[in-house]
């Protein structure tokens, strides 16, 4: 399998995010408002995404599958799990609030939330059109590049979420 040790790379830097994500989320005055909470969880779901992901390629490689056949599982296994990262996030409480905080009228400025849209819409469909276009076939010779761009857009938006909680506004605790 061709950029083995790529992946391998790939999947050390995602495993340091997690790192991160995890001592954020589990020091003494860890996040405990909704707002952060979910982010956190996304920083730490999407980093184990990009772990597996990484270490993926590799595994099935040993197995004398055909180059598309590598491909084609790892990007369905990423698919899988973007599958339980929505499934499993929308059914925490933290995440519904978050959500009807970020879409209420009037709780953000308009320019951020149109800036928002501008930029998760086309990464949200970047990231999950990349692995089906190497499902199914359509770019044999750039299946290897599609899905280290799927991985880095991974790696991409668990830094945008910790983005997100570092700059978000923090109400003090009262006391």
């Amino acid at each position: 399998m061709q950029d083995a040790d790529l992946f391998m790379e790939l999947a050390g830097i995602a495993g340091v995010s997690v790192g991160f994500g995890a001592l954020i989320a589990v020091r003494p005055s860890g996040p405990t408002a909704p707002l952060e909470v979910a982010p956190m969880r996304m920083v730490v779901s999407m980093g184990m995404l990009a772990v597996a992901g990484g270490l993926v390629p590799g595994t099935l490689g040993r197995f004398e599958l055909t180059e598309h056949g590598v491909w084609a599982l790892s990007s369905a296994l990423i698919l899988a799990g973007w599958l339980i990262i929505f499934v499993a996030s929308a059914r925490t409480p933290e995440y519904r609030v978050s959500w009807a905080e970020t879409t209420r009228v009037g709780s953000r400025p308009r320019w951020l939330v149109v800036a928002t849209y501008a930029v998760g819409v086309p990464y949200l469909l970047a990231v999950l059109l990349t692995p089906i276009i190497i499902v199914l076939g359509v770019a044999p010779n750039l299946e290897a590049a599609l899905y280290y761009a799927a991985l880095v857009l991974i790696l991409l938006g668990a830094g945008w979420a910790l983005l997100s909680l570092v700059f978000a506004e923090r109400v003090p605790a009262s006391g």
